[in-house]
């Protein structure tokens, strides 16, 4: 089905995002099947229906269409990350919603951020991840700085520092088949975060 969005642009740009999409959607299938690292150029372009030398039109190697194809994905997952409730128990209830949406999305694609994210998947794409998750911290906390939370502790050091943090318990949930609930995961993982932004608040009273 083509899009009204994809009917208005270039067919060399349809072509690009139907043949990216293909590829994308092969390798999810795949990292289902198999650790990232004995995926080969060669299984992902047959799974897609393209030549090889079509990969390497779009994709220097599948590490880089891994980070490509998660993108979207990790849009979503940050953008659901959230900011400093403190003692707002409304806040506070929100945040718990967010964080239940973040680890419901790890939850539904399980086999690609395992891959991705254990212990036999890409640093690069990791680093990736990490650092697109600081970002929307730094976000969350800048924001709150303007509602007269001036920082205390470094922002980049906070959102770094949880960013880690995250990425860790997410990683261990996904290894260990997701044994808890995406809701009691974020109902134990809310009070930790909230206690890294709780650093920055105070003594600024």
């Amino acid at each position: 089905m083509v899009t009204a969005r994809e009917s208005n642009a270039p067919s060399g740009d349809r072509r690009v995002r139907r043949t990216r999409s293909a590829l994308a959607h092969a390798l999810m299938e795949l990292v289902e099947e198999r650790d990232l690292s004995r995926i080969s150029v060669s299984d992902v372009a047959e799974g897609a229906g393209v030549s090889r030398s079509a990969f390497y039109d779009h994709y220097r190697d599948v590490h880089e269409l891994a980070e490509d194809a998660c993108t979207a994905m990790i849009d979503d997952l940050i953008e659901s990350l959230p900011g400093p409730a403190l003692d707002s128990p409304d806040l506070a209830q929100e945040a718990i919603e967010s964080l239940a949406a973040f680890f419901g999305s790890l939850a539904e694609h399980t086999g690609l951020y395992r891959a991705l994210l254990g212990p036999e998947g890409s640093a690069r794409v990791a680093g990736h991840i990490r650092r697109r998750i600081a970002a929307v911290i730094r976000e969350r906390l800048a924001h709150a700085d303007a509602g007269g939370w001036p920082e205390r502790v470094p922002h980049d050091v906070t959102a770094s520092f949880t960013a880690g943090a995250l990425i860790g318990v997410a990683v261990d949930w996904l290894e260990g088949g997701c044994p808890r609930t995406s809701a009691e995961m974020a109902e134990m993982t809310w009070p930790l975060l909230n206690a890294h932004y709780r650093i920055n608040a105070s003594g600024n009273s």
